[in-house]
C-alpha cells in the first residue's frame, strides 16, 4: 500500500513540477503529464508495467465527466446567443465528416476493412474538452467571443457523437455485422435526449438544493461534484449521454445565483487539474512507445490527414451557413485538437476484444501526440495569424463571494495598483466608481489604512472592493495591471479614436471629412455594422469603409456600444 501511495504521490508531484517547464519549452501542459506518465511506464526509466485497461476505463469516464463539469460551470450561457447553432452543427455533423473521411483515409493506409477504418475515425472524431479548455485558458488567449464559445461548446458536446459512434461501430464488429439500421438513429436521439433532459434537471435540483441547504463552506464544491456526479451516473443507467448531462449541469450551475459560487469554482478549478493530471498520466503508462515504431508512418499519415484536410472540410462544411470570416474557419479548423478522449475510445475496442485493436488504440494515441504537440505548440501563433485575438480583459488579483444571503451577488475583489492605473494620485472621493461600490480597505506595504474620502491612493497599493459582479469590468479597468503584448494594445487594436455606437454616420463624416450617401447620414455606428455582418458582430470585427478602419470595441447585451476607428498612415503622421 505505501509503495502505491509513494508512486501515484510522486508521480503527481513530478507532473505539477513539470508544468512550470510547459510554457517555457513552448510544450501543451497535457503533453507534459502525457510524457511523464510515459517515462514512469515499462518502456521509460520508471519501469512500471501497467495494463489495466479496466481501472482506466473506470477512473478515465470519472475524470472526463469532472473535466466536462467545470468546463460547463465556466461556459457563459451569453454564448449561447452567438454560438450554440455552430457549435452544434461541429458537435454532430462535423464529427460524422470527420470520422467519415477520417475512417476512409485510415482504412486505405492500415488495409484494414471499412468498418475497422471508421471506428478509427470515430475514436478520433471530436475535439476533447480538456485540450480546449486547458489550452485556451493555460496559452492565455483572449479570443473573440464567437470563436471561442463556438470551440468550447463543441468539445464539450461533441463527445457524445463520438462515443455514440464507437460504442455502435464496437457492437457492430463484436456480432459480425456489417451494415447499419434504423436503430442507429433511434439510439441516437435517445443518448442526446435522455442526456439533455437529465442535465437539464440536475442541473436546477442541485441549484434548488445548495441555496436552501445551510452547509460548512468547503461542503458545498463536493455537494456540487458528488451531486453532478450522481447525474452523470443516473443518465448513463437511463440510456442517454452522462457526458453530455454533466456538461449540462454544470452549465446550469455556473449561469445560476448559487450559495458561495466563487469559492465553488475555486474548488472545481483544482478537480478538474487533479483529473487532467490523473487521466493523462494513467494513458501515459497504459501506452508502450516501443509497440508504435511498425506503425509510425501510417499513424503519421493519419494524424495528418486528420488535420489537414478532415477536420477543415468538416468545419466548412458546417459553419457555411453561419457569418464567420475565412480567417476565423481557418482558426477553428486549426484547433481541432484531440485529447484523453480518443485514447479512451480506443480502449473500448480492447475490452471487447476486437481483432486489430491494439493497431486502433496506437493509431489513435499517436495521433493525439500530434495534435497536442503541433496544433497545442502553435495556438498562440495561430491565434495571432488569424487574427482572432482581442484585448484581454483586466482581472482583479483575487475574488470571492460575499454570499451571506443567496440574494444577495456582492464580491470582494483584490486589485494592486501600479502605474499604468490613473487613479493613483488621486483622492477616493473623484473616483468615478460604479453604484453601490465601496473600497472596504486599503493595504500600503504592512499597513491597513482606513479609506476616507480624502485619502489618496499611491503606487502599489492594493485595495480590497466590495461590489457586484457586474460591475467588475467597470472596476478593474480603472484598478486591475493587465500585461498586453504590443498587437493588442487598445490604441493599435481598435485604433486612434473610440465612438459612440449611438453616433449618426452624417454627424462622423462631418467631422472626419468624408461623404455618406444620403440614405445612411441617420444610420447610427451599431446599425452600420448590422448591415456590414447581416447579424450582431463581436468585439474586434473590423470594416474597411470610406478609407478607414472600423473597429467593433465594446459591447452591451448583444448591441455596439463603442467603435474604434483607425485612421490612414498618412493622416496619422
Amino acid at each position: 500500500m505505501n509503495t502505491l501511495f509513494v508512486v501515484c504521490a510522486g508521480l503527481l508531484s513530478i507532473s505539477i513540477l513539470a508544468s512550470s517547464m510547459s510554457s517555457r519549452l513552448g510544450i501543451p501542459l497535457l503533453l507534459m503529464f502525457l510524457v511523464v506518465g510515459m517515462l514512469a511506464g515499462e518502456d521509460g526509466p520508471g519501469g512500471i508495467a501497467f495494463d489495466n485497461t479496466d481501472t482506466v476505463y473506470v477512473l478515465g469516464s470519472l475524470a472526463l465527466a469532472i473535466i466536462l463539469l467545470d468546463g460547463g460551470m465556466r461556459t457563459r450561457a451569453d454564448n449561447f446567443k452567438v454560438a450554440l447553432a455552430p457549435s452544434l452543427s461541429l458537435a454532430s455533423f462535423g464529427v460524422l465528416i470527420s470520422a467519415l473521411l477520417t475512417g476512409l483515409a485510415t482504412a486505405w493506409l492500415l488495409d484494414l476493412h471499412w468498418l475497422q477504418g471508421l471506428l478509427l475515425g470515430s475514436i478520433v472524431g471530436s475535439t476533447d474538452a480538456a485540450a480546449v479548455f486547458s489550452l485556451l485558458q493555460g496559452k492565455g488567449l483572449n479570443l473573440k467571443r464567437r470563436v471561442s464559445a463556438t470551440l468550447e461548446i463543441e468539445s464539450a458536446s461533441n463527445d457524445p457523437m463520438a462515443i455514440f459512434l464507437t460504442i455502435t461501430l464496437v457492437e457492430m464488429l463484436a456480432n459480425g455485422e456489417t451494415s447499419f439500421s434504423w436503430s442507429f438513429l433511434a439510439m441516437l436521439v435517445q443518448q442526446f435526449g435522455i442526456g439533455g433532459i437529465c442535465g437539464l434537471a440536475g442541473g436546477l435540483l442541485l441549484v434548488w438544493l445548495i441555496n436552501r441547504v445551510i452547509l460548512d463552506t468547503a461542503l458545498y464544491p463536493l455537494l456540487v461534484t458528488s451531486g453532478a456526479i450522481l447525474v452523470f451516473a443516473a443518465t448513463n443507467l437511463l440510456g442517454g449521454s452522462g457526458f453530455l448531462a454533466i456538461f449540462i449541469t454544470g452549465l446550469v450551475l455556473g449561469n445560476s445565483r448559487l450559495r458561495s459560487l466563487q469559492n465553488i469554482l475555486h474548488m472545481q478549478d483544482g478537480m478538474a487539474w487533479l483529473s487532467q493530471i490523473g487521466l493523462f498520466l494513467m494513458l501515459g503508462l497504459l501506452v508502450t512507445p516501443s509497440e508504435m515504431l511498425d506503425i509510425a508512418l501510417p499513424a503519421l499519415a493519419v494524424a495528418f490527414f486528420l488535420i489537414l484536410v478532415a477536420r477543415p472540410v468538416a468545419v466548412l462544411v458546417c459553419l457555411a451557413p453561419f457569418v464567420f470570416s475565412w480567417r476565423e474557419r481557418i482558426f477553428i479548423s486549426w484547433v481541432g485538437l484531440r485529447g484523453a478522449v480518443p485514447v479512451m475510445l480506443a480502449i473500448f475496442p480492447l475490452v471487447a476484444g476486437l481483432e486489430q485493436a491494439q493497431l486502433l488504440f496506437n493509431v489513435a494515441f499517436v495521433v493525439v501526440l500530434v495534435s497536442l504537440l503541433l496544433q497545442g505548440a502553435s495556438l498562440p501563433l495561430a491565434a495571432r495569424l488569424c487574427k482572432v485575438e482581442i484585448p484581454p480583459i483586466p482581472e482583479p488579483l483575487f475574488r470571492t463571494s460575499l454570499d451571506m444571503v443567496v440574494e444577495s451577488d456582492y464580491e470582494l475583489m483584490v486589485y494592486q495598483l501600479s502605474d499604468s492605473n490613473w487613479c493613483v494620485g488621486n483622492a477616493l472621493r473623484d473616483l468615478k466608481m460604479p453604484k453601490d461600490t465601496r473600497i472596504a480597505a486599503v493595504f500600503r506595504g504592512r499597513s491597513l489604512m482606513h479609506p476616507s474620502g480624502s485619502s489618496r491612493l499611491e503606487l502599489n497599493d492594493v485595495l480590497c472592493v466590495v461590489g457586484h459582479a457586474r460591475d467588475l469590468p467597470a472596476l478593474s479597468k480603472l484598478f486591475s495591471i493587465s500585461t498586453v503584448r504590443q498587437h493588442l494594445h487598445n490604441r493599435q487594436f481598435f485604433g486612434d479614436f473610440i465612438l459612440e455606437g449611438s453616433a449618426a454616420l452624417g454627424e462622423i463624416a462631418d467631422v472626419y471629412g468624408f461623404e455618406v450617401p444620403s440614405d445612411m447620414t441617420g444610420m447610427t455606428l451599431a446599425e452600420f455594422f448590422i448591415k456590414q455582418f447581416g447579424s450582431y458582430p463581436d468585439i474586434g470585427d473590423a470594416t474597411e469603409w470610406q478609407g478607414l478602419t472600423w473597429v467593433v470595441a465594446e459591447i452591451d447585451n448583444g448591441w455596439i456600444q463603442k467603435v474604434g476607428l483607425k485612421l490612414p498612415d498618412h493622416l496619422e503622421r
